[in-house]
């Protein structure tokens, strides 16, 4: 039976955008603009360790901790560096500011195969569409930049509701903008805990992007997995 959706949610990062290259590289072609030497390897290793602990230690970009968004990414950049050797607050001051600038901009993100041609006919057929990511509020932005935005009725950033997915009152929050019941309403995302699980968890249908990563996690359903976003509206309209 096809199913009677009136709502599509949408995961951003690794689902309609995705990084132009490693975080390591964007950092170390900051860092040679100053004239440092700085390894891509290095600073994506460092990244990854600092991201890490900044986000345990301030979750959802230090909200309610006192912190922008902004200064908890110039932290994560700073730590990044000196972690990788550079000292000179001056220049990491500098290099923090400009990525953190660089990040909002469509030179740094790519859309995806398919997004494009997915999004207008998920919009050609009536469907209404928001999006729900755990991203700060550089994201209108960013969306705009990479001409997405219009596709989108509201844009529910974990920022900006105070909540993170797998957190259901994301969902919740969606559903509630736009007076669709969950049982009319799907998410479209590429984590199976963060968007499938998360989802599904409020009542709402779910597709789980599956590029070629396939872990050791839970699998979801076949009728329920896109190997691709060409295969969305197949799948709903089966």
């Amino acid at each position: 039976a096809m199913l009677r959706l009136r709502l599509l949610t949408w995961d951003v990062k690794d689902t309609l955008l995705r990084l132009r290259q490693p975080v390591g590289e964007s950092y170390a072609s900051e860092a040679w603009a100053h004239g440092l030497r700085v390894q891509p390897e290095a600073l994506s290793q460092s990244f990854r360790e600092v991201y890490g602990a900044q986000s345990r230690r301030f979750p959802n970009y230090g909200q309610g901790r006192g912190l922008s968004s902004q200064q908890w990414w110039v932290d994560v950049v700073k730590q990044t560096f000196r972690l990788s050797g550079v000292h000179e607050d001056r220049v990491l001051t500098l290099m923090a500011e400009n990525l953190y600038h660089d990040f909002c901009s469509a030179r740094n993100w790519e859309v995806l195969p398919g997004a494009v041609e997915t999004l207008s006919q998920c919009c050609q057929r009536g469907f209404r569409m928001g999006v729900v990511s755990n991203f700060d509020n550089r994201l209108e932005n960013i969306l705009s930049q990479c001409n997405l935005r219009h596709h989108f009725e509201f844009i529910l950033t974990s920022e900006d509701v105070g909540f993170a997915k797998p957190d259901g009152r994301i969902f919740e929050k969606a559903l509630h903008l736009s007076g669709v019941p969950p049982e009319q309403a799907a998410h479209v995302g590429d984590s199976y805990t963060q968007d499938y699980r998360a989802a599904r968890a409020v009542g709402m249908h779910s597709f789980l992007l599956r590029a070629a990563r396939q872990g050791e996690e839970p699998e979801a359903p076949p009728e329920h997995v896109l190997p691709t976003l060409g295969h969305l509206l197949a799948l709903i309209e089966k």
